[in-house]
């Protein structure tokens, strides 16, 4: 299984998790404050090696979690 990146929109914490393919953030809950609305973060190798920034940034929804 991959290992991807998650933001907690609620806190902010950035952290990572193995998931398939077709799993994406679903059962997932943030490590420091255990909100569930988290974004997946494209690492800068997925976003294609561009620098400054991923590809995932201000998806979250207004409001946080």
């Amino acid at each position: 299984m991959p290992i991807y990146e998650f933001r907690c929109c609620r806190c902010g914490r950035v952290f990572e998790a193995l998931r398939s393919v077709d799993q994406g953030p679903d059962g997932l809950s943030c490590p420091d404050c255990g909100a569930g609305q988290l974004e997946q973060i494209w690492s800068t190798f997925a976003a294609g090696g561009s620098a400054g920034g991923d590809a995932a940034a201000g998806s979250c929804p207004s409001g946080g979690g």
